[in-house]
C-alpha cells in the first residue's frame, strides 16, 4: 500500500480528546448584552469510500462531496483503491491535492498493482476473494472511526451522487443509529430494502415502492441500508456492528459472506433499527452491474442517464473546474435521421439551456427552429397571415376557441413541415423544449428506427405523448417497440417522415385551423370528433409510437414550476373569419376569458394521464415491459 496521506488523529490520546472537547465549546456574545451563552459546534464524521474502476464516476461524486454544506473541519476523509484499470486513483489525487487542507484529516490509501485479481473472471466478477477485501476495509473503516473518536461515520460508494447540500446536516440532525438517505436511480432500485428472505436477500413488500415514490415521507425502520449509510458511534451498541462473519454471535447467522448483509444482521443482533430516510430528494445511485455487463457499456449508460434526470432536477450537473478534464466530451450525431429540431420561444432561454445540455449529455446534434410566439400574435397579425379558423371548434376541457399560444405552436411544427419539403429532409425528429428523456434513450430510440424502417408503412413516430383513448393499442406486426397509435395529445417529440409532412400540409391546416394535437390524430384517422374530422379529406397519415414512451413532460399541470405557453396565453376574439363564412364573414365564438386565466376546477392538456384505469391498460399492452427487477440479485449473482 502507499501512503498518499495519513490523518495523525488515528493515534490520538484521551487528554487530546479531552482538550478538542473544550475548543469545541465556543462562546458568542449576545448583541445588546455582557450576557454570553455556549453554541456546539456540529459532531465530526468520517467518510469511509472505497473506490474501484470508477473514473466515470469520480468527477462529479467528488465535486458533490465537496459541496456537501457541513464545516470540512469536522469531517475526516478515509479512502482507499485497488485492482483499477482506470484512472481512478490519478483522479482521486488530483482531487485531495486542492482539498486535502480544506479537511480535518485525510487518509488515502491505494494499490496501483495488479489491476485484476487473479482469481476474478471480470472485472465486475464478485467472486469470494473480492467479498473478503471489501469486509476486510470496510471493517478497518470503523475501527478507525472508533479509534479516532469520530461522532459518526458515513460509508458511501463512489457512484453515490449527494446532490442535496444539507444531506449531511440533516441525517446527522436526525440523531438516528444507523440512517441512510434514500437515493433514486434509473430503474426501482434503491439503497434500501423492506423485506429479507430466510436467506437473507432482497424480498418484495409493497412498503417499499410508497416509500420509493414518496406516498409515505419520513424516517422508515427496514432491515437493510447500504451505499450510503450514516452510522452514530456515540451510541453505545454500535460498538457490536461488524462486517466480518466472525464478529457475529456464535452459531447464529447462517448467510452469505457479504458485507451488507453482515453490516444488517449485526445490527439486528445488537438490536438497533436501520432506518431509510425520504424526507429530502437527496441524491442518487448508480444499478449494480450484473454479470456480463461493462462499466464503458452499461455503466456508462447508466450515469448518462443519472446525469440526465440531475440535468432535469436542478438544471445543471455539478461538476468542479479541475475535475472537468477528467469527463470525456460525448461525440454527437443525429441518431441516423436527417436532422433533429428542437422547437424554443427565444424567450424561453432556461429551457434552451437546460436542453442543450441534455444535448451535450446524449450526443445529439440538434438544430434550434425559433417557435412562432404566441404572445407576438394579435387578431390582425393572425387575420393578415390567412390563417382561418375550423368551424364550430371549442377546446374539449375549457370549451373555449384557441388560444394566440396554440397558434404560434402549430405554426412552429406547420414550418417545420414546410421545411422538410423545401430541403428535402427524408426522416425527422421534431423536438419540443419542455422534455425530459427516458433511461437509455439513445439505445431505445435506435430499437425504433431500425424496426420502423425494417417494417415499413409508417409516416410518424411519436416518442413522446398522452394516450387519450381506453381501449388497447394494436402491437405492430413484427416490432418489439412499436404500436399504432390511438387518440392522443401532446407534440413533445415525434419522427417524422417527407412524405408525412407532405400529407400535413397538402390539407391546408391554416384554412380551418385547430391545435396540432388534435389535427394530428385526425390526420391519422383516429379522432373522436367526426364533425370536425370531416373538414378534412385526406385522412392517410400512418402513425405508431414507441411503447414504451421515450419521452415524458418535465412538468404537469400543478407541478411546481409548471407553464404553459400554449394554455396561459391571449385566445382569439370570436371576430376572426373561419372556414366557409366568405371573405368579409365572421363567426362568433362565445370567449369570456380572454386573459388566459385558468379556470379552477378544469383540467388542462398538461395533465398527468387522465385515463382511470391507464396502469392496467399500460401493463396488459406491454408498455413498460422493460421495467427493472429488483428480484435480481444484483452483483451477487456469482457468489
Amino acid at each position: 500500500m502507499c501512503s498518499f496521506r495519513c490523518g495523525s488523529v488515528l493515534s490520538v490520546i484521551s487528554s487530546m480528546a479531552v482538550l478538542l472537547a473544550i475548543v469545541s465549546l465556543s462562546l458568542v456574545t449576545v448583541a445588546g448584552g455582557d450576557h454570553v451563552v455556549p453554541t456546539l459546534q456540529l459532531p465530526t464524521v468520517m467518510v469511509a469510500v472505497l473506490v474501484r474502476n470508477k473514473e466515470h464516476t469520480l468527477p462529479y461524486f467528488f465535486s458533490y462531496l465537496e459541496d456537501l454544506d457541513y464545516p470540512k473541519d469536522r469531517v475526516s476523509l478515509w479512502i482507499r483503491s485497488d485492482h483499477n484499470e482506470d484512472r481512478s486513483i490519478d483522479i482521486t489525487k488530483s482531487w485531495l491535492k486542492r482539498t486535502t487542507a480544506l479537511y480535518h484529516s485525510v487518509d488515502f490509501k491505494y494499490r496501483s498493482e495488479p489491476q485484476r485479481r487473479a482469481s476474478e473472471k471480470t472485472s465486475t466478477h464478485w467472486n469470494e476473494d473480492r467479498f473478503t477485501d471489501v469486509i476486510r476495509l470496510k471493517q478497518d473503516a470503523l475501527q478507525a472511526a472508533r479509534t479516532m473518536w469520530a461522532d459518526f461515520i458515513l460509508f458511501l460508494d463512489a457512484d453515490v451522487f449527494l446532490t442535496h447540500r444539507e444531506t449531511l446536516r440533516h441525517l446527522v440532525g436526525l440523531k438516528l443509529p444507523i440512517v441512510a438517505p434514500m437515493l433514486v436511480s434509473d430503474a426501482l432500485y434503491s439503497n434500501f430494502w423492506c423485506g429479507m428472505t430466510p436467506d437473507y436477500y432482497y424480498q418484495r413488500t409493497d412498503d417499499y415502492k410508497k416509500i420509493l415514490n414518496y406516498d409515505q415521507v419520513g424516517q422508515w425502520a427496514v432491515p437493510m441500508v447500504h451505499s450510503a449509510v450514516l452510522v452514530h458511534l456515540n451510541v453505545a451498541q454500535t460498538r457490536q456492528l461488524t462486517f466480518e462473519r466472525k464478529n457475529l454471535p456464535a452459531g447464529r447467522y447462517d448467510g452469505p459472506v457479504d458485507d451488507i448483509i453482515i453490516f444488517a444482521m449485526s445490527a439486528n443482533y445488537s438490536g438497533l433499527s436501520m432506518h431509510v430516510c425520504n424526507a429530502l430528494l437527496y441524491g442518487y445511485i448508480m444499478v449494480p452491474l450484473e454479470a456480463g455487463e461493462t462499466v464503458p457499456g452499461k455503466d456508462v449508460e447508466q450515469l448518462t442517464n443519472v446525469l440526465s434526470y440531475i440535468v432535469n432536477e436542478y438544471g445543471e450537473v455539478n461538476l468542479k473546474e479541475d475535475l472537468r478534464k477528467f469527463v470525456p466530451t460525448v461525440p454527437k450525431d443525429k441518431l441516423s435521421l436527417s436532422n433533429i429540431y428542437m422547437i424554443n420561444l427565444d424567450r424561453r432561454t432556461e429551457r434552451r439551456t437546460k436542453m442543450l445540455k441534455h444535448f451535450d449529455l446524449l450526443g445529439l446534434d440538434v438544430e434550434h427552429f425559433p417557435a412562432v410566439d404566441g404572445k407576438q400574435l394579435d387578431d390582425k397579425k393572425v387575420h393578415d397571415m390567412g390563417i382561418r379558423f375550423l368551424p364550430g371548434y371549442a377546446d374539449p376541457f375549457h370549451k373555449r376557441p384557441m388560444t394566440m399560444g396554440e397558434i404560434g405552436c402549430f405554426l412552429s411544427h406547420y414550418n417545420i413541415w414546410e421545411r422538410m419539403v423545401r430541403l428535402h429532409e427524408p426522416e425527422v425528429l421534431v423536438l419540443e423544449d419542455d422534455i425530459r428523456f427516458e433511461p437509455f434513450f439513445r439505445r431505445r430510440a435506435y430499437g425504433v428506427l431500425a424496426d420502423a424502417r425494417r417494417i415499413g408503412g409508417w409516416d410518424l413516430i411519436y416518442f413522446g405523448r398522452k394516450r387519450l383513448q381506453e381501449e388497447d393499442e394494436k402491437w405492430i406486426d413484427g416490432s418489439e417497440y412499436l404500436v399504432r397509435a390511438g387518440y392522443s395529445y401532446w407534440t413533445l417529440g415525434y419522427v417524422i417522415t417527407l412524405e408525412g409532412a407532405k400529407k400535413l400540409l397538402r390539407e391546408n391546416p391554416l384554412q380551418k385551423l385547430l391545435p396540432v394535437d388534435e389535427y394530428i390524430p385526425i390526420m391519422f384517422g383516429n379522432h373522436p370528433n367526426e364533425s370536425w374530422a370531416a373538414h378534412f379529406h385526406g385522412r392517410t397519415l400512418s402513425a405508431w409510437s414507441a411503447a414504451p414512451l421515450l419521452l415524458y413532460p418535465t412538468h404537469y399541470t400543478g407541478d411546481e414550476g409548471y407553464i404553459s405557453d400554449t394554455e396561459d396565453s391571449a385566445r382569439i376574439d370570436g371576430t376572426l373569419p373561419s372556414v366557409g363564412s366568405g371573405g368579409s364573414g365572421s363567426t362568433v365564438v362565445n370567449n369570456e376569458t380572454r386573459d388566459g386565466a385558468p379556470v379552477a376546477g378544469e383540467p388542462k392538456k398538461g395533465d398527468k394521464e387522465q385515463l382511470p384505469n391507464a396502469p392496467v391498460l399500460l401493463a396488459d399492452s406491454g408498455i413498460g415491459q422493460n421495467e427493472h427487477d429488483l428480484e435480481a440479485k444484483n452483483r451477487r449473482n456469482e457468489l
